[in-house]
């Protein structure tokens, strides 16, 4: 099994797709910034603003106007760690970070992207988009069946002139149509909900070059977060419980997102919430009330 996963929760995708041995798909940043040397300035946040004309500086460059948004320049963890909003000079002056920078906050809906990249030309797109949560969460992604024509132009001519000679998959995530993050990696939470055949297509991206994917049948999917509050102790529920939920109409996968054998510091986890579990339905209200079961065993 090739796809590189760190999390064990999400081996259940990818467990039973054939690929050659010596092929190495990245689902963690930290490995696809190692293996894409060529490419790996894209996990530089502050270069993914400047290359779109943003105005943006480091911390100890102080922004012309408030508010601003404010990140590491590089996270290969992920969850939002270390990200704010900046309303003011006092504000930014108390929280200046080595490692950090400001952009501008953007505005309109907050869509992750995946995007299949043959040497520098995108050849699919598949767009998820997020309700916010409280503190940097998510309450649920909805992974949409359409195309969505501007972003996906504006996506497909980046890509273009940054990413030449790239071949792989690509994650962008947008707010308000421009990029803040950027990943060359396959996303690893939501494959199930891309449809028949979408790893197996993957495979081949990889070994071959090429992209094969049919992609018939797409229907909006629904990816739905469980976050408790910090400061607790959690332990896993019930197999059994987890087991009932998988089987319950219209979900199509369940997720226990946390180490049980390790502190919940030593977790990236946003703000707002420590996630305990994804899970990923074809109907929102059935992926909702599999979360309120789930839900129910740590007594939220």
């Amino acid at each position: 099994m090739p796809f590189c996963e760190a999390d064990p929760w999400r081996l259940q995708y990818f467990e039973a797709v054939a690929c050659p041995p010596a092929v190495r798909i990245p689902t963690e940043d930290p490995d696809a910034w190692q293996w894409n040397p060529g490419h790996r300035w894209v996990y530089d946040k502050l270069s993914i603003a400047a290359s779109q004309g943003l105005a943006c500086a480091p911390h100890g460059v102080r922004p012309p106007s408030f508010p601003v948004f404010s990140k590491p320049i590089i996270n290969l963890h992920g969850m939002g760690v270390g990200s704010r909003v900046l309303p003011d000079l006092a504000t930014y002056e108390r929280e200046e970070t080595a490692g950090h920078f400001w952009m501008p906050l953007l505005t309109g809906e907050h869509v992750s992207t995946d995007v299949a990249v043959v040497r520098g030309e995108a050849r699919w797109f598949r767009h998820c988009r997020g309700a916010p949560g409280v503190g940097g969460t998510f309450d649920y992604w909805t992974i949409e069946a359409g195309r969505r024509e501007p972003l996906a132009a504006y996506l497909d001519a980046w890509i273009v002139r940054h990413l030449a000679g790239y071949t792989g998959m690509f994650n962008a995530e947008t707010i308000g149509g421009r990029i803040i993050e950027a990943h060359l990696r396959v996303a690893d939470q939501w494959p199930d909900l891309y449809g028949t055949g979408y790893l197996e297509a993957v495979v081949g991206l990889y070994a071959r070059g090429v992209w094969e994917f049919a992609d018939a049948g797409r229907r909006d999917g629904y990816s739905i977060a469980l976050f408790g509050p910090h400061g607790r102790a959690y332990h896993h529920p019930p197999a059994q419980l987890v087991a009932d939920v998988r089987r319950m109409a219209h979900v199509s996968s369940v997720q226990i997102t946390f180490h049980e054998d390790r502190p919940a510091e030593a977790h990236a986890m946003p703000p707002g919430g420590f996630r305990l579990a994804v899970v990923n339905a074809t109907e929102l209200e059935a992926g909702l009330a599999a979360r309120a079961r789930l839900a129910a065993a740590w007594g939220l």
